[in-house]
């Protein structure tokens, strides 16, 4: 079996209307073993664990739209993306596309030590079969 090894670091804008305590739920409820610190106007997050991330991705069945997102931004060491804050915050993956939401969104930055980018991509978002999933394996 393939060790798995990576850091992720999670930033969102913290906005004068929003409360720092929802926008820390927004980042720990896809991310729940985050570390958390937070400033005047951001809140910002590490993590190794993409458990429960990549268990959304199976549920909510969007493996290949996971994939286009990971590899349209991936390099030599890791990959980003980004999500909508509000989405997250009730445990929906919902990747940002296009230009900024109001209130900012969740910039995830993933960067891989092992084994390399492509392979961690198909492990957090395996390849579909004619857009049908593979089964869940569990962790």
């Amino acid at each position: 079996m393939t060790a798995y090894q990576a850091d992720v670091r999670l930033e969102a804008p913290i906005n004068p209307t929003e409360e720092e305590s929802r926008v820390v739920e927004t980042i720990t409820t896809l991310f729940p073993e985050s570390e958390v610190a937070t400033s005047a106007d951001r809140v910002t997050a590490t993590t190794h664990d993409l458990s429960h991330f990549r268990k959304r991705l199976f549920e909510q069945r969007i493996l290949d739209t996971a994939r286009s997102e990971f590899f349209a931004n991936h390099g030599p060491n890791g990959f980003s993306f980004e999500l909508k804050k509000q989405a997250a915050r009730n445990d929906v993956v919902n990747f940002a596309v296009g230009s900024p939401d109001e209130l900012g969104d969740v910039e995830v930055a993933v960067t891989v030590h092992d084994p390399d980018v492509e392979s961690f991509i198909d492990y957090l978002a395996p390849s579909t079969d004619g857009g049908e999933p593979p089964e869940y394996p569990g962790e």
